[in-house]
C-alpha cells in the first residue's frame, strides 16, 4: 500500500499579523519557519494550500479594507497554487478546502500558521474531525496577547508563550 499523499496548509499567514494591536507574541520567527518549510515542501513537488482569513469586522487588522490583507512575503502563494479565503475559524467552513484535498488523494495534512488557539487550533481539530491525520509544525506557528485576555475573570493577559503551548497540548494526541 502507498504511503498516504501529505499537503502542506498555510493557514493565515498575513501582513496583518505585524499590527501592534495584536500584542506580544510568543513567536516572532513563525513567518520565517513557515517559509522554510513551505521552501522544502515546493522543492519536493508536494501539494501546498494557503488559508487566507478575511474579517467582517471593519475593526480588525484582517478587515479587507485595512490594507493588510496580503500574505507574508514569506509564504506568498506562487501561480498555480490554490488559496482559500474565508471568514470564520475553520479553513474548512464556507471553501471548497475539504473537496480539493479528497480531489487530490491526501490524507494527511502538515499544518503551519497564524494563530494557535484560534484559526490553526480549528482548523486541525476539524481536519481530524474529518478523517485527515494532521501533523502541526509548533515552531511555524504563533499566539499573541490578544489571545490570551484574561480580562474577564483577573482583569489581565496571560503570556503569549502560555496560551500556545496549552493550545500545543490541546490538540496532541487526540487531533494532530
Amino acid at each position: 500500500m502507498p504511503a498516504p499523499r501529505k499537503a502542506l496548509v498555510l493557514v493565515d499567514i498575513q501582513a496583518a499579523f505585524a499590527d501592534p494591536s495584536w500584542g506580544k507574541r510568543n513567536n516572532p520567527h513563525a513567518e520565517e519557519n513557515a517559509g522554510r518549510l513551505l521552501a522544502h515542501w515546493r522543492a519536493a513537488g508536494a501539494p501546498v494550500f494557503h488559508v487566507r482569513h478575511l474579517s467582517t469586522n471593519p475593526a480588525s487588522p484582517l478587515h479587507p479594507e485595512t490594507g493588510r490583507i496580503d500574505f507574508h512575503p514569506a509564504v506568498e502563494p506562487l501561480p498555480g497554487e490554490p488559496v482559500y479565503d474565508k471568514h470564520v475559524n475553520s479553513a474548512f467552513i464556507g471553501t471548497t478546502l475539504e473537496a480539493d484535498l479528497r480531489a487530490a488523494g491526501i490524507e494527511h495534512l502538515v499544518i503551519c500558521g497564524l494563530t494557535t488557539p484560534h484559526c490553526v487550533s480549528t482548523t486541525v481539530r476539524m481536519a481530524a474531525n474529518l478523517g485527515f491525520t494532521v501533523e502541526l509544525v509548533h515552531d511555524a506557528c504563533a499566539a499573541v496577547a490578544q489571545n490570551a485576555d484574561t480580562s474577564w475573570r483577573d482583569g489581565g493577559k496571560a503570556d503569549p508563550k502560555f496560551i500556545h503551548q496549552a493550545a500545543l497540548d490541546q490538540l496532541h494526541g487526540e487531533f494532530a
